[in-house]
């Protein structure tokens, strides 16, 4: 009963009218042969792959999960098979250097590939989800021996990475990590120690799987300044395995068909990544990279739940309708989407899925104007709006498509709880976003104490900027548009003085302030959106459902902004501490 469609027509309005991104690519070197055509086309095979290769296997996967036999795991039918089908298709090289064999496309076609991925089948795209960010890393912090060796190889497809962090006294305080390295006189070193919930970690996808491991030196400082980041293979160059072993995989609520792996190394041979100590530092490049497609997955989550929810509502008939449409004939039981309660959730699914695109492919493009814009004044903009936009990607994307696979399966009724329907596969799967990556919770803390706070709301106040350039651009929503600026600055100034005198005030509403600036960043996408729409829409009736979104937007949405304003406010009692 599930099913997936790439949502093509939208992903190409925000592509060429509201990023205008093909005019950006014609004024940079690096993108002077790539035009909206041939964009569309990548697009368009893409879509192929994911709802021809990977939906067909997402409730395959998750009833059959991956299994684990002395220290291999073999994932679900016709995983090994999509995987290799997706190498042939060139998709791991797609948003890479030509110098190590990528095709030197934008980022923001990688993230649409993304977000058909994880839309299409979670549990599959969490093997391939880490090879960028991977490649970011090493092209950035490797030595070039480690570069040339291993670089091709990710590119191509050939090896997949993993990242290996967590440890079981170790989550989010990576600081309390134990694994630890030593130094051999060949320049490599020997790591012990065991890490946990590692994605990927083993499976028969690639016979080689490169991990990128947290580790301590000997003598190594406490806390975060005393890791160090190491590449450590499965395979050596000689072909023998590494003493890296998958002690097992979890049993887990969603994404059953990715391997969720124990993984222990002992003695296992790995060499040093940027330098030493300073192993954070070195896995940062990957971090924006990384948040950003977590947050697609919220983002897929969401777009696949709004299909199947307006499918099912369009042919379930339950009741009449108080609101019927004109010219629909009277009959004993409507569908339900002509009913009211519906009505509000699917436009809510509609609408906010829509905006959520708008935002992260702008993220998106800005990691490409932060890397390929034409003067260097642009190219810190954009990589200050970057940083800023990041931890709201990543956590208001995932809690908004956990919330929206909920809402879309109560459209179902009793349906949406039983397997065969697929929705509950869909809220199992989005659950995890908000939790690895960074949780949530420190993405908001991330966002307003480093982002705003942090540098004096310097990125924070040009974004502003934005929202007050669209305004004064015209448009039916200019006014909400202007006056929100205003208030979030007003807001922002009130956070700096009370935060003087109350040290845990920022951490208390933080969370409100990230989903603030979500809600906010979704006005700022309808009302331009909005705008560009009606412009467009004379020659294309396509833009009316646009305009209907964005309405929706002004009139049911907006009020999630005032109470975020008003929980901030009123959140300057401390928390009571409980025993």
């Amino acid at each position: 009963m599930w099913h997936y469609k790439a949502p093509l027509r939208d992903m190409r309005f925000v592509l060429e009218h509201w990023l205008q991104a093909p005019a950006a690519w014609s004024e940079q070197p690096a993108f002077t042969d790539l035009d909206l055509p041939l964009a569309l086309q990548v697009l368009e095979e893409a879509a192929r792959f994911s709802s021809g290769v990977l939906a067909p296997l997402n409730a395959s996967g998750d009833r059959q999960g991956c299994s684990w036999h002395n220290g291999e795991v073999t994932t679900p039918d016709g995983f090994a098979d999509a995987y290799q089908a997706y190498v042939e298709g060139g998709w791991p090289a797609l948003a890479c250097d030509p110098a190590h064999g990528g095709q030197g496309l934008p980022q923001l076609l990688d993230a649409a590939l993304q977000e058909m991925l994880y839309a299409s089948n979670h549990g599959w795209a969490m093997y391939t989800g880490i090879a960028h960010g991977a490649y970011l890393c090493l092209d950035a912090h490797a030595p070039q021996s480690l570069k040339e060796r291993y670089l091709p190889a990710i590119v191509s497809g050939e090896i997949l990475p993993t990242m290996c962090l967590t440890e079981p006294q170790a989550g989010s305080d990576v600081g309390l990590l134990r694994c630890h390295a030593e130094p051999q006189d060949d320049g490599s070193y020997r790591l012990t120690g065991s890490k946990l919930f590692i994605s990927g970690g083993e499976h028969d996808l690639t016979a080689d799987i490169l991990h990128l491991v947290l580790a301590r030196l000997p003598d190594a400082p406490a806390g975060t300044r005393g890791i160090s980041l190491f590449l450590v293979p499965k395979r050596l160059d000689d072909g023998t395995r590494n003493a890296v072993r998958c002690d097992g995989i979890e049993h887990k609520m969603g994404i059953k068909g990715s391997a969720t792996c124990s993984l222990s190394f002992n003695g296992a041979q790995g060499w040093l990544i940027g330098e030493a100590d300073r192993g954070l530092a070195a896995l940062f490049v990957m971090m924006n990279s990384a948040r950003l497609y977590v947050g697609l997955q919220g983002l897929g989550h969401a777009e696949a739940a709004s299909q199947n929810a307006l499918d099912y509502a369009r042919e379930r008939r339950q009741m009449r309708a108080p609101g019927r449409p004109e010219g629909v004939a009277a009959a004993p039981a409507d569908p339900i989407h002509y009913h009211p309660a519906m009505r509000l959730a699917l436009l809510r699914l509609r609408t906010v899925s829509q905006g959520l695109r708008v935002i992260g492919y702008w993220g998106a493009h800005l990691l490409d104007q932060a890397e390929y814009a034409n003067s260097e004044p642009a190219r810190q903009q954009a990589t200050r709006l970057a940083g800023l936009l990041t931890p709201v990607i990543k956590a208001f994307f995932t809690d908004q498509g956990f919330y929206l696979a909920s809402e879309a399966l109560q459209v179902f009724g009793g349906y949406g709880y039983i397997g065969e329907y697929g929705i509950e596969q869909t809220l199992r799967d989005s659950r995890i976003a908000m939790i690895y990556e960074g949780s949530n919770e420190i993405q908001a803390n991330d966002l307003l104490l480093r982002k705003v706070l942090g540098d004096g709301s310097v990125a924070l106040g040009e974004l502003l900027a934005l929202f007050e350039q669209e305004a004064s651009a015209g448009g039916e929503y200019a006014d909400q548009l202007s006056a929100l600026s205003a208030k979030l600055r007003f807001l922002v100034s009130g956070i700096f003085n009370h935060a003087e005198g109350d040290a845990e005030y920022p951490y208390r509403i933080a969370g409100d302030f990230l989903h603030l600036l979500g809600w906010a960043l979704l006005a700022y996408a309808w009302a331009r959106s909005a705008r560009l729409a009606n412009a467009l829409l004379a020659n294309d009736p396509w833009y009316q459902e646009k305009l209907d979104s964005a309405a929706f937007f002004f009139s049911y949405l907006m009020p999630e902004i005032e109470l975020r304003i008003a929980r901030i406010d009123t959140a300057r009692a401390p928390l009571t501490f409980l025993d």
